[in-house]
């Protein structure tokens, strides 16, 4: 192990740290994902009641309006509102309190507990087991 490597308790640590933020980045996938779709249903509604208007329905097409169109998906909130705060309350918390573990016990290496698993496990000098990809290519080489 150089000076610079971790020890390997504490890249495992940070590296649980980075694995959960993985998981609150597929979260925040699944949220604007919501976003777009409420977002899309909306529209989707409101076509709804131009159809129903035109086929002299309406009584439902006021409803639909009036009740659907626009509401708020949560107390006065839009979805937008509601991703805004989630980044901003939420995501951008995690966020920097994982960089700073990483920049602080990894150098900034995010995958250092990764990288040290694919060095125990690989079989060193077989084909498909490089720690690295060849000179020139075009993937990233991270630290040799």
């Amino acid at each position: 192990m150089s000076d610079k490597e971790p020890p390997q308790p504490l890249a495992e640590a940070v590296g649980k740290a980075s694995e959960a933020l993985e998981h609150v980045e597929r979260a925040r996938g699944h949220l604007y994902s919501f976003h777009q779709l409420m977002g899309r249903a909306d529209i989707e509604f409101g076509n709804a009641v131009e159809l129903l208007r035109d086929a002299g329905a309406h009584g439902d097409a006021a409803q639909l309006d009036g009740d659907i169109i626009g509401r708020n998906v949560l107390e006065g909130r839009w979805t937008y509102q509601v991703v805004e705060e989630f980044d901003r309350d939420y995501y951008a918390v995690v966020t920097a309190a994982v960089n700073d573990l990483v920049d602080a016990h990894l150098a900034g290496e995010r995958h250092a507990f990764e990288r040290q698993m694919k060095e125990r496990r690989r079989s060193a000098g077989r084909s498909g087991h490089e720690m690295y990809p060849p000179a020139g290519s075009t993937a990233e080489r991270g630290d040799p």
